[in-house]
């Protein structure tokens, strides 16, 4: 059985690594594709807030593949309705998203890499 207070303190630490991560990553693919007009920061941290805590609510009553597949459509559902896209619109913002976090990850992976080895060096 979950604790309900643990499984609140997990998704208010989701909410804010979100925020920081996914937030900024979605804006810039929204941007891309839906436009500077239709694409706001502020609609790119109510996607993440909201998909977060309907994803998260959700997936604390119900597991599997049928959860994952509608956790994806409001997430979907969410990027549609805040950028004002259309569904396939939205796929793509949600792929060039995953990308872009992709990219910016290996970037960060390389740069801590090269500073423990360079630092390892040293000594």
């Amino acid at each position: 059985m979950i604790n309900l207070d643990s499984a609140i303190v997990n998704l208010i630490i989701q909410i804010i690594v979100n925020i920081i991560i996914l937030a900024p990553v979605l804006w810039i693919s929204g941007r891309l594709l839906a436009g500077k007009d239709k694409a706001k920061f502020t609609d790119a941290l109510w996607i993440v807030v909201l998909g977060t805590v309907i994803g998260g609510v959700f997936q604390y009553f119900f597991t599997g593949i049928i959860a994952a597949i509608i956790v994806l459509f409001i997430w979907l559902a969410l990027v549609k309705h805040f950028f004002d896209t259309g569904w396939i619109r939205a796929l793509i913002i949600a792929v060039v998203a995953i990308l872009i976090w992709i990219v910016i990850a290996v970037i960060i992976g390389v740069i801590l890499g090269l500073a423990i080895i360079g630092g390892g060096l040293l000594v």
